[in-house]
């Protein structure tokens, strides 16, 4: 029975690579008076906002399938579908509160109309760095708050990827000052879109899937996904030149795992944290893939022609007095947005002014020297 506790410990602790290479050698079993029975077989599908090309954010959705395939023994198996397979990939919320899936892996703020909370399950602009993310989620009291959102939906939800801090976006022409955002149209979601529709940009949100041919045909001027990795990918340096940064509206966005809250409630004990310990491996993976990618495809961009711009220090200044106007605007309409802000707010203000001492005096010196 030590296999049993040490899936029933926590996630943190379950995510060690040599407990993990413990849990994944052998099949996990429990014991009645006869003797050992094998869990039940469990088979669960997964719908998911990502094209299957995008090897590391869709990857976070194959992690979780690999993992709670090898930690449960074959027994517990969760198949991965792309965008537009079962649903469409901004859809995935729907999907899974309704049942039609088990389980589903997006981007919480993409359900931001259906409750402006849901952004902070991400990402919000001038926000936390994925270091911060991850520590308010896991220790400053952030899922279980995202988690009351949900339960609105009947869902659960899990971090199961991050992506680091993203590039501003790829423009087809060189912006000239904040005059010059009037009129342009750009996809980008979340409060990051607000945030641009408050300095005159028409915003629109598509699924990363129909992100080039929108801004190849023109029908979009500027267009942000990810970081060069991906957006190398997709192929938007064929469509737009100019690649600005930083991505000011995602610092440290989370991906999240979300599952049927009757789903969940079926699953064994052992399941559920085999499940968590899966996921809590699919953030740490992502970003570390995302590091470790993003560099090099950068440097293949520029190489073939990409031009690196900087976002202008007056269009950061009016994008973070808009942000955190917008953020005042919406906690006087919705008591809930307002105490999930505070709560975010304090533990921004008290993990920045800590890393300010440690991190940034570091990188400021570290960056400066090269």
């Amino acid at each position: 029975m030590q296999r049993r506790k040490l899936l029933e410990s926590s996630a943190t602790a379950l995510t060690a690579a040599v407990g993990a290479g413990v849990l994944g050698a052998c099949t996990i079993r429990k014991e009645d008076r006869q003797g050992s029975i094998t869990l039940p077989k469990v088979r669960w599908r997964m719908a998911t906002s990502w094209p299957i090309s995008l090897d590391t954010i869709y990857g976070g959705a194959e992690t979780i399938s690999q993992r709670v395939n090898s930690l449960s023994g074959g027994n517990f198996q969760i198949k991965p579908y792309a965008a537009g397979e079962l649903v469409p990939g901004l859809e995935v919320l729907d999907a899974v509160q309704a049942g039609s899936v088990e389980c589903g892996h997006t981007a919480s703020y993409y359900y931001k109309g259906k409750n402006p909370s849901f952004a902070f399950g991400t990402s919000v602009p001038f926000g936390l760095t994925a270091q911060q993310q991850n520590a308010w989620l896991y220790e400053g009291g952030g899922i279980e708050a995202i988690n009351k959102i949900y339960a609105d939906f009947g869902v659960i939800s899990f971090p199961a990827g991050n992506t680091g801090a993203q590039m501003g976006g790829w423009f087809k022409q060189k912006i000239q000052g904040l005059n010059s955002l009037q009129g342009l149209k750009m996809r980008i979601p979340g409060l990051g879109g607000e945030v641009m529709a408050a300095l005159g940009v028409n915003v629109q949100v598509l699924p990363g899937g129909e992100v080039y041919l929108a801004l190849d045909r023109g029908a979009i001027d500027a267009a942000e996904w990810t970081g060069p990795y991906d957006d190398e990918k997709l192929g938007f340096a064929r469509a737009a030149r100019f690649y600005y940064y930083p991505g000011w509206w995602e610092p440290g966005p989370t991906l999240s795992a979300l599952v049927n809250k009757q789903a969940w409630e079926k699953l064994p004990s052992e399941y559920k944290a085999i499940f968590n310990t899966a996921c809590y491996e699919a953030n740490l993976t992502m970003l570390s893939r995302y590091d470790t990618r993003n560099g090099s495809a950068l440097q293949r961009l520029i190489k073939n022609g990409t031009e690196l711009v900087k976002y202008e220090d007056d269009i950061l200044a009016a994008a973070n007095d808009a942000a955190f106007q917008l953020y005042s605007d919406i906690s006087t309409k919705d008591q809930g947005f307002r105490r999930l802000f505070q709560q975010w707010a304090s533990f921004r203000e008290e993990v920045s002014s800590w890393n300010k001492v440690n991190e940034f005096s570091f990188s400021r010196f570290q960056y400066a020297k090269r």
